[in-house]
């Protein structure tokens, strides 16, 4: 008895250790606005989400936890990478020259897993370059005249 409750937490604690996860975020050149967001499922893969309409130049920042660092995974990762992003597909500019994300995974040994363009998955402070420009817009607009404009008065 004692054996199988010893099994069952050894169990609950391998599935409660923090995951090694390998993070991915993508902001413009200005590091305004956030353009995409990535992370390893610890199958091998890193699922990422990247903005589709917008097109230019970003920033492209790799974070890795405390574990990893002590177990020297993905130790050759900057964590700062200059790149392009046009319609969803992300170039990195890496010391061995431009290569898209995919192959860049690949080097790690990680397969690419794109978010689903039908499924929509709202990541932490992810929105897409047409809400920046929606934003500027509302903001150049002149607010509402708050009082109601007073009803025509005839003579009786």
């Amino acid at each position: 008895m004692t054996l199988t409750r010893t099994l069952a937490l050894l169990t609950l604690l391998a599935f409660a250790s923090p995951a090694q996860a390998l993070k991915l975020i993508v902001w413009d050149r200005e590091l305004q606005t956030k353009l995409g967001y990535g992370e390893t499922n610890g199958k091998g893969g890193m699922t990422v989400q990247l903005v589709r309409d917008y097109t230019g130049p970003v920033v492209a920042l790799f974070s890795r936890e405390e574990d990893e660092k002590a177990a020297g995974l993905y130790a050759n990762v900057q964590s700062r990478y200059d790149g392009f992003l046009r319609a969803g597909q992300l170039t990195l500019e890496t010391p061995g020259g431009s290569l898209p994300l995919k192959r860049f995974l690949d080097g790690l040994k990680l397969n690419l897993l794109p978010q689903p363009t039908g499924q929509t998955l709202l990541l932490p402070g992810l929105r897409a370059g047409a809400d920046k420009s929606r934003a500027a817009l509302d903001r150049t607009r002149m607010p509402a005249d708050p009082t109601p404009p007073a009803p025509p008065q005839g003579d009786r």
